[in-house]
C-alpha cells in the first residue's frame, strides 16, 4: 500500500502547513491535549456547532487528507477507535441520570456511537461506499489498516481513507488514573522517559491516511506490512513474532534504518522495549514517539504519520546530523498495556 497523503491533529503543531515539528510543545501535568486548528476552512460553520471536539478533529483530518490527495470521495472509509466519542457518551449518560430517563435529546446518543466520525465524513462527501469502524482497544488502528489492505488487494477499492482517533476527557482520565494507567504527580512530557515510574501521561489525537495500491510518483511512503498479536507470554515470543514478521517479507533486521518504539515512561510498560533495544534493536537507531503525543490506544496512528513524514524527508530528524543516514525502511513496534502488540513496516517509495 502507498500512502498518498496524511493528516494529523495531535498535541504538537502537526496539522496543516506548519513547519514539521520545528518547535516541540512541552506539557507539564497529567496529559497532553491536541492543538486544534481553525475548523471553518474545512467544515461548514453551521455543522461545527453540532459537533463535539473529537468529531471535529476526525472530520478535519479526514477532509484535509482528501484535499492533499486531490480526491473528492474515497472508495472506502475505515477508522479505528478504542473509546469513541467520550464527551458525547458522557453527556448522554449524565442527562439520562439528571432527567430520570425522561425527555432526552437524541443528539448526544447519536453522536456517542463509535462510528460517528467515519459516518460524518461520508455524509459530508455524500459517499455511499464501504464504511467501517474497528473498536478493538489497542489494536483498533492496526485492524483498520489490515481491512484497508484486504480491500486494496482484492481490487474492490482503489483509494481508501484510513484513520485512528481517540480523545481524553476529564471523566475518562480520572477513571483510568484510578486504574493506575497515568502518573499521580505532574511531570513534563520531555522528562517522562528520563524519570521512569508507575504510570504515564495521557494523550489523544486524530490521524488519517489516503492509501492506494498504485504508486502515484508523489507518495509519502509504502506500507510493507502490518501485524498484531495478543498477550504474548514472554519476551522470546515477542522476538519470534518480530523475526517471523520480517522473514515473511524477506527483510533482515539489519536492513532496518530506524525503529520507532512506544516507550511511555511506565516501568512495567517499558521493560519489553528495553530488552529488545538491548538485543534485537541494539545496532539500529531508535526513537520514542509517545513523549510527543502521550499514551492512548490508537497512538500508533501518530507513529505511522511520524514514520511516513521521516521517510518523506529522507532522514531522521531526531538523531544528530552527523549520524543521519538516508531512511529506506522504518519499523514501528508498539504495545498497549502489554496486551495488544503491533508491528508496522514502512519503506521509501
Amino acid at each position: 500500500m502507498y500512502i498518498k497523503a496524511a493528516s494529523n491533529i495531535s498535541p504538537q503543531n502537526t496539522f496543516g502547513n506548519q513547519p514539521y515539528l520545528s518547535e516541540l510543545a512541552e506539557y507539564t501535568g497529567e496529559q497532553l491535549t491536541c492543538i486544534e486548528p481553525e475548523y471553518k476552512t474545512l467544515i461548514d460553520p453551521k455543522l461545527i456547532r453540532r459537533m463535539s471536539r473529537i468529531i471535529k478533529m476526525g472530520v478535519a483530518t479526514g477532509m484535509d487528507c482528501l484535499h492533499q490527495a486531490g480526491i473528492n470521495a474515497p472508495d472506502a472509509i475505515i477508522t479505528g477507535t478504542a473509546y469513541g466519542c467520550l464527551a458525547d457518551t458522557n453527556t448522554f449518560l449524565s442527562k439520562m441520570v439528571q432527567q430520570n430517563e425522561d425527555a432526552l435529546s437524541p443528539t448526544p446518543f447519536i453522536q456517542s456511537t463509535h462510528n460517528t466520525i467515519s459516518a460524518q465524513i461520508a455524509l459530508l462527501l455524500q459517499c455511499h461506499q464501504y464504511n467501517n469502524t474497528f473498536v478493538n482497544g489497542g489494536a483498533s488502528f492496526e485492524n483498520a489498516l489490515l481491512d484497508a489492505m484486504m480491500l486494496l488487494y482484492e481490487g474492490t477499492a482503489a483509494n481508501v481513507l484510513v484513520g485512528g482517533i481517540d480523545e481524553i476527557t476529564a471523566n475518562s482520565h480520572a477513571i483510568l488514573k484510578r486504574m493506575g494507567l497515568y502518573r499521580r504527580f505532574p511531570v513534563s512530557n520531555f522528562e517522562l522517559l528520563n524519570i521512569p515510574g508507575e504510570g504515564t501521561m495521557a494523550g489523544e489525537g486524530a490521524a488519517f491516511f489516503m492509501l492506494s495500491q498504485e504508486a502515484s510518483g508523489n507518495d509519502w511512503a509504502k506500507i510493507e506490512g502490518v501485524s498484531s498479536f495478543y498477550k504474548p507470554r514472554s519476551i522470546a515470543e515477542i522476538q519470534q513474532h518480530i523475526n517471523t514478521f520480517l522473514l515473511t517479507r524477506h527483510i533482515d533486521i539489519n536492513e532496518i534504518d530506524l525503529v520507532i518504539t512506544g516507550n511511555n515512561g511506565d516501568l512495567k510498560n517499558d521493560t519489553v522495549y528495553g530488552q529488545l533495544q538491548q538485543y534485537d534493536f541494539a545496532n539500529i537507531p531508535a526513537i520514542n514517539y509517545k513523549a510527543l503525543c502521550g499514551e492512548y490506544p490508537t497512538s500508533s496512528a501518530f507513529a505511522m504519520w511520524l514514520a511516513a513524514h521521516e521517510i518523506k524527508n529522507g532522514v531522521c530528524s531526531f538523531v544528530p546530523q552527523s549520524n543521519q543516514i538516508p531512511l529506506k525502511k522504518v519499523l514501528i513496534y508498539n504495545h498497549y498495556q502489554n496486551i495488544h502488540h503491533s508491528l508496522i513496516l514502512l519503506s521509501a517509495c
